[in-house]
């Protein structure tokens, strides 16, 4: 049993199209972090330059006041969306990085347990125990690895529904302080 030239060229051409998925994935998530970011500094520059002239026009210290407090509501409701574009990004790009993980893990496994077979053909008499043993252990370890995904995504949608909730009080709370 020996390991040929082309099993060493696909297990490479495995690892470097794992590498740029996750690469490719990485600049996607940057990319839109960067348009995000770009949007939201031009929104608060055009923002400040109409806030500062509605304050500079205004008549009286009342109307400056009553003013001040308008751009209050506007600013969190932005601050809320921003906050929700860079969270669905974060997630979509973990999303994505677990998707390479899972496949590139999948594929592991497969190989190793190939790898188990052909070893077993050619192993000693009486070895069918060893083999048998690591084989179990293997599809211990896949349980287990299962279950921790499991767990993660569960925890993953707590943590959205957290945000959900926490972007409604915030919500609610400026909309309490405006009509108060």
């Amino acid at each position: 049993m020996y390991v040929t030239p082309e099993q060493i060229q696909a297990a490479q051409k495995a690892n470097v199209e794992t590498l740029l998925a996750v690469a490719n994935a990485q600049f996607a998530a940057f990319e839109k972090l960067a348009n995000i970011n770009a949007g939201a500094v031009k929104s608060a520059f055009e923002e400040s330059i109409a806030n500062t002239r509605a304050l500079l026009g205004a008549k009286d210290v009342q109307e400056f006041v009553t003013l001040q407090n308008s751009f209050a509501q506007p600013a969190i409701e932005k601050a809320i969306a921003y906050s929700k574009s860079v969270y669905e990004v974060a997630t979509e790009a973990n999303s994505e990085f677990s998707r390479v993980a899972e496949r590139r893990v999948a594929e592991w496994n497969e190989n190793f347990v190939s790898l188990l077979d052909k070893v077993s053909k050619n192993a000693p008499a009486g070895s069918d125990v060893a083999v048998a043993a690591v084989k179990s252990m293997l599809a211990a370890a896949n349980s287990a690895y299962d279950n921790m995904n499991k767990v993660a995504k569960q925890a993953t949608e707590i943590a959205e529904a957290n945000v959900a909730a926490a972007t409604e009080t915030v919500k609610g709370l400026a909309k309490a302080k405006k009509v108060a």
